[in-house]
């Protein structure tokens, strides 16, 4: 059977989306919409040109309007949201009024939970809603909900991620791969983790840890940031002792930020300076985009999730392994293809049925060995010690 899908924003992941559905997803069509129609005019152009059909069509559409939202979403089967996080709340309302699956890139744990008080809605008109869905909080939810399979209990859980250069510059050694605001969110607050069965609360920036990738990348730093559990710690509450996720840089990317989350640069609460009031954080953004954004310069996005615990009285260990240069051939860069093939993939298995109706938790709704045996056949190579 063929399916209708709606992208929501037309940005780097949403166009990798469309082409992900279009390929991979047995659309009969995708209607890619942005804020700008022209942005979307241009990525549907492109990636029908990939395709060589007709698959994907543009519109223009004002995501923080419920009710041209809601509309533009009747007659699809599933929609995927590309838009920023804050927008994600009243897009998934629109969603669930139009009786339209629902998932999204998620990035924000606060949003989720808005998102996912929407269960008695969504379950009664038999619908999936599910909150971050793309690579961290994503697709290395997926993974820990895998491997967590793997274990009878003593069960501890890790998550690293990270998006790089291949060739980084100074002063960050960081180059933008999504949204600066998405990053900035990241960068400040608190993490969610499950230590000793507990929940706790641990600031970002924070616990600095080396971690190997061998060559030609070596020792890479991991330190806390927020968002990347999201929900996993409450769905696996009782059930593994351990749960934390920590975000890769090179070395000395750490020690930098720490500096200007310390003086204040990524505070989100407005200061005076003359007659104006501006968010520091809004100022930073406007000063880091155009020193971090180097076109034409190759990304890579690294992932890796581990567990230790006991299966039938004995010790054991699984890993997954995620280590993505982009796609020469489509254009997407690596973070795109990572973002958003799990997310559109999630759209299709709900689409097609395979995912449990009502607002629900990525690591709970999605099963989780067929969605990474399917990402694999999309072209995102994972690779498995189990």
């Amino acid at each position: 059977m063929s399916w209708r899908y709606a992208v929501l924003g037309a940005g780097r992941q949403g166009a990798c989306a469309a082409w992900g559905l279009a390929k991979y997803g047995d659309a009969e069509s995708v209607t890619l919409a942005d804020m700008d129609e022209s942005i979307a005019a241009a990525a549907a152009k492109r990636v029908n040109g990939l395709l060589n059909r007709e698959a994907v069509r543009p519109a223009r559409l004002d995501a923080s309007d419920p009710v041209t939202t809601r509309t533009l979403l009747k007659g699809h089967h599933a929609a995927l949201s590309c838009v920023p996080y804050f927008l994600n709340e009243d897009v998934a309302r629109a969603a669930v009024d139009a009786r339209v699956h629902f998932c999204d890139l998620g990035g924000n744990t606060d949003v989720v939970e808005a998102e996912l008080a929407l269960h008695p809605e969504a379950s009664k008109r038999g619908l999936s809603l599910i909150p971050d869905c793309g690579l961290a909080p994503g697709l290395g939810n997926t993974l820990a909900a895998l491997a967590v399979e793997q274990f009878d209990g003593d069960i501890s859980v890790h998550v690293r991620c990270g998006g790089l250069p291949v060739n980084p510059k100074p002063p960050l050694s960081y180059m933008l791969v999504f949204s600066i605001h998405g990053l900035i969110n990241e960068y400040t607050g608190e993490a969610e983790y499950l230590r000793g069965g507990k929940i706790i609360r641990v600031p970002t920036i924070s616990e600095f840890e080396p971690i190997e990738m061998g060559p030609p990348l070596g020792t890479l730093q991991c330190a806390v940031t927020s968002g990347g559990t999201s929900t996993a710690p409450k769905s696996f509450l009782g059930r593994v002792k351990d749960y934390d996720y920590k975000t890769i840089r090179y070395p000395g990317h750490w020690d930098r930020v720490k500096t200007l989350l310390e003086l204040g640069f990524l505070d989100n609460v407005p200061v005076t300076v003359g007659p104006n009031s501006i968010r520091p954080r809004d100022l930073t953004a406007a000063c880091l985009i155009p020193r971090l954004t180097f076109t034409g310069d190759k990304d890579l996005v690294i992932l890796r999730v581990w567990a230790e615990g006991r299966k039938a009285g004995s010790a054991k260990r699984v890993q997954y392994d995620v280590l993505d240069y982009g796609d020469d051939i489509t254009g997407f860069t690596a973070m795109e293809r990572t973002t958003a093939y799990p997310a559109a993939l999630v759209a299709h298995m709900m689409a097609a049925g395979e995912t449990m109706r009502g607002a629900i938790p990525l690591e709970i709704a999605v099963p989780a060995r067929p969605h990474v045996e399917r990402l694999r056949t999309w072209g995102i190579a994972i690779r498995s010690q189990e």
